[in-house]
């Protein structure tokens, strides 16, 4: 008797991980639903039938690994929104405008790399509307705001999505996210991306690297992107940003 209940215990722990593990490998759309009825306010994907696909880059600028992704998304024809942390622009102006004038979108990221729910309610709204006023600092002559909030660690508050929203901004997760920042392996990104792709899907990946690391998430992000983005397209996907996935919503 004993040994049957080890044996149940020990097999429901089997399925219980086995469950975990399929909700963090395919990210299903049914809980980001439930997540968005209980915490409303965010968006991790559009309820469309198009097939188009957002990329958003996260902790840019950086001077070795923007450029280069740049590049990669100029030659495969494709638009991306970057959510830029404010204290890297200085000395990689150049690049964000290069980010602006090739057709892509830049968000607010806050100021540092550093989880956003830690902040208190004034230190928060402080250092986002020091972002805003530094990214806008770009937009000048172009006939647009920046319009997108991605809180640093994707955490969040109802209050935090408050202050944002006062300010005419969207908050934007994701609904594909490669653990990126975990897995160091662009062809496991590369697997993942595609076996969660779904029109209206918001791709998450990282510019830039971790403390010490100068450009590797940046590097990885940018071999993803040579591989993903022909097979995107193969797909019949088009690649647009934040603003134009959502122009119509």
């Amino acid at each position: 008797m004993i040994f049957n209940k080890i044996w149940l215990v020990f097999f429901g722990l089997i399925i219980f991980s086995l469950l975990i593990l399929s909700v963090l490998f395919y990210q299903p759309r049914w809980l980001l639903k439930i997540i968005i009825k209980v915490a409303p306010g965010v968006h991790y994907f559009s309820e469309t039938k198009k097939k188009v696909v957002a990329i958003t880059i996260d902790d840019g600028p950086n001077s070795l690994t923007t450029p280069k992704i740049l590049e990669t998304l100029e030659k495969n024809d494709a638009k991306a929104s970057f959510f830029l942390i404010s204290e890297r622009i200085e000395t990689n102006e150049a690049i964000v405008e290069n980010i602006i004038n090739h057709g892509h979108e830049i968000g607010n990221h806050m100021i540092r790399d550093e989880k956003s729910i830690f902040l208190s309610r004034e230190e928060f709204e402080q250092e986002f509307l020091t972002a805003d006023k530094i990214l806008n600092q770009f937009l000048l002559h172009h006939s647009s705001k920046v319009q997108w909030f991605r809180p640093g660690g994707g955490w969040y508050t109802s209050q935090m999505l408050n202050i944002v929203k006062k300010y005419n901004y969207q908050t934007a997760l994701g609904s594909i996210f490669p653990y990126d920042t975990h897995i160091g392996s662009s062809r496991l990104a590369y697997h993942f991306i595609l076996l969660n792709l779904r029109p209206g899907a918001i791709i998450v990946l990282h510019d830039g690297g971790r403390e010490g690391k100068s450009g590797d998430w940046g590097e990885r992000t940018n071999e993803t992107l040579k591989k993903i983005l022909p097979e995107i397209k193969n797909q019949g996907y088009q690649t647009v940003t934040l603003s134009e996935m959502f122009a119509n919503q």
